[in-house]
């Protein structure tokens, strides 16, 4: 009977966001792209209608009211900036239940800040995303709060497995996702940028070397993936005696990319840290 439960709730799940903007949206299209959740079991709350109308013209439901949500949803995302989190903890606790599975997505709130302004027990848990989960190929790790069940954490696991990977972690990871995958996609932005234009510099055209940047990313990150293989195996592969790829990759080791590299994720989970303390 209880996995019959389980089905059937899955089948009636009705999704709330509170707060619509840019990773709120994302993981919802995802779930809609995935067929997981129809559009009229999505409710959306934000305070003006700024980021409301693309939610509208998908089918889902808006308001500006956050207790709506509450009353409307059984999963419910807190997507709010960390500043406001507070006083919309403070204005949901009441329509809370135990029925409820609340899910934060907001950077630097602990499971212990988010368990003390919510009613004792709730199933909450902490998510963090990053933006390629607007296009389905995110990386998210998440973590549950003592009141949060095996049975939790595998309906966020498998929702949210159309919006790309998806691990459970322990809390203490989140920081250092942040600064790995949440920052990360700007470190290989920066990289993709200066390989473009190295190309340019050697006569391409920008847009042409720009896509092939793009596609060489997608299949390296594709064989990393699908083989398992550590990545220093799979660099060593594309390296012949004498070749092309050993000749540059000794200019990236005279500039050091790898420490900065490390020091660059580094500098961002600490930052993350930092703010968790504010």
């Amino acid at each position: 009977r209880g996995r019959t439960r389980a089905v059937m709730e899955a089948a009636e799940l009705r999704v709330g966001f509170v707060g619509a903007g840019r990773m709120a949206g994302g993981l919802a299209r995802g779930l809609l792209r995935a067929g997981k959740v129809p559009a009229g079991s999505i409710m959306a709350s934000a305070p003006s209608d700024r980021n409301l109308g693309a939610w509208r013209e998908s089918g889902c439901r808006t308001t500006h009211c956050n207790l709506e949500v509450l009353q409307e949803s059984t999963l419910v995302f807190l997507a709010t900036k960390p500043h406001v989190l507070p006083g919309v903890l403070q204005e949901i606790r009441p329509a809370v239940g135990p029925h409820h599975v609340v899910v934060s997505l907001v950077a630097g709130v602990t499971l212990q800040t988010l368990q003390r302004l919510l009613p004792a027990g709730t199933k909450v848990l902490r998510l963090m995303p990053n933006l390629p989960c607007v296009v389905q190929a995110g990386a998210m790790v998440f973590a549950r709060g003592s009141g949060a069940s095996d049975g939790e954490a595998a309906l966020l696991k498998s929702l949210l497995s159309s919006c790309g990977l998806c691990e459970e972690v322990p809390e203490s990871y989140i920081n250092i996702h942040t600064g790995l995958s949440g920052s990360g996609v700007a470190y290989v932005y920066l990289f993709a940028e200066a390989m473009a234009e190295g190309a340019v510099k050697m006569g391409m055209p920008g847009g042409l070397a720009s896509r092939i940047v793009a596609q060489t990313l997608l299949g390296a990150a594709k064989m990393m993936l699908e083989t398992g293989e550590h990545p220093a195996k799979l660099r060593g592969d594309v390296c012949t005696p004498g070749g092309t790829t050993i000749h540059a990759l000794h200019q990236l080791e005279k500039g050091a990319l790898r420490a900065t590299v490390m020091n660059a994720v580094e500098a961002a989970t600490e930052r993350a840290r930092d703010m968790a303390k504010d």
